[in-house]
């Protein structure tokens, strides 16, 4: 019971990292709305980030590929 407690606990702090993340670029919650920390059977934390609209998801490239041309 201790894994799942700390997965569910490991996958609600990356799910709003994403939400605190959308939230920084200007993009309205009800974008984002849908997405949900959740665990599986066996311990496994993921973030369920369910439907975006396109436009919301190529902003979210966006910024990956900036942040990810300035670590270089």
């Amino acid at each position: 019971m201790q894994t799942w407690r700390d997965s569910r606990t490991k996958a609600t702090d990356a799910a709003e990292s994403l939400r605190a993340a959308l939230a920084a670029l200007g993009i309205p919650e009800a974008a984002w709305s849908g997405i949900r920390p959740t665990v599986t059977y066996n311990g496994l934390a993921y973030v369920h980030l369910g439907m975006l609209p396109a436009d919301v998801v190529e902003q979210m490239a966006e910024a990956m590929r900036v942040t990810g041309t300035s670590a270089h």
